[in-house]
């Protein structure tokens, strides 16, 4: 059974979000993980990017997939996890202490359309 913290926010491209203050920390939920198998590659954009809500920002390859990553909020990214680009295991070792990006959002509000643990537990059962 897939790990699924409560205080995240997740989007049903499988995207969680941590919010800290109007910063959006994005990774990947344990389900997408689990799914995809050995991560081997993380494509995460610059700092400095523009990310739309909605819209892909880099994607996750594995020996047996890709998979694109869409941004669960729209705003400027300030910060890159270069650690797991360097290391993209890590994302399979904990996926939630894992983050890809760091983004100052444009617009919370975007926010109230993400799910909770308990809606997001239900939408991949």
């Amino acid at each position: 059974m897939s790990k699924i913290p409560e205080g995240l926010l997740y989007s049903e491209s499988h995207e969680w979000v941590k919010v800290e203050g109007g910063i959006a920390v994005i990774g990947v939920t344990d389900f997408a993980q689990s799914e995809m198998g050995d991560i081997t590659y993380v494509d995460a954009p610059e700092e400095g990017d523009e990310v739309v809500k909605g819209e892909e920002f880099g994607a996750l390859e594995s020996v047996k997939a890709s998979s694109d990553l869409y941004s669960p909020v729209s705003g400027k990214v300030v910060e890159v996890n270069e650690e797991i680009v360097d290391s993209p295991e890590l994302v399979n070792e904990d996926a939630y202490a894992a983050w890809i990006i760091k983004v100052e959002m444009s617009d919370p509000s975007e926010l109230e359309s993400l799910m909770d643990a308990a809606a997001y537990k239900a939408s991949i059962e």
